[in-house]
């Protein structure tokens, strides 16, 4: 069975730092064959993209996380990162990561692989 657990969560002050993480189980989904990304959703919002990465390691960020986030993959240990710095109250949100063997369908009800989410809490 194919799961994503994503982990690394937490409430730090405003200006910390979190280094969230995505491991994929099952062998169907390697890392380094998917596109990947994490996405988040804040009570009473839309759910937004934050960023993605693309198999060959392109990446893609939203304007509001660009210079303050940075998404990464470590093929070895078939895990996903993003690390968060600079953190301020509104990045405050439940995050999730997702995989695709196809690009484009990141974030759209098409995905083929999601997680349950780890809670970011950021106080000011």
């Amino acid at each position: 069975q194919v799961q994503l657990v994503e982990s690394g969560g937490g409430s730090v002050q405003a200006g910390g730092s979190l280094r969230l993480s995505c491991a994929a189980s099952g062998f169907t989904v390697s890392v380094s064959r998917y596109y990947m990304g994490w996405f988040r959703q804040a009570p009473g919002k839309e759910r937004e993209g934050v960023a993605t990465i693309d198999r060959d390691g392109s990446t893609t960020y939203a304007d509001s996380v660009k210079g303050r986030f940075t998404i990464s993959k470590v093929n070895a240990e078939n895990t996903l990162y993003l690390q968060m710095n600079s953190l301020n109250p509104e990045d405050s949100a439940m995050y999730y990561c997702e995989a695709d063997p196809f690009p484009g369908r990141l974030g759209t009800v098409a995905t083929k692989y999601w997680g349950q989410g780890t809670q970011v809490t950021v106080s000011s």
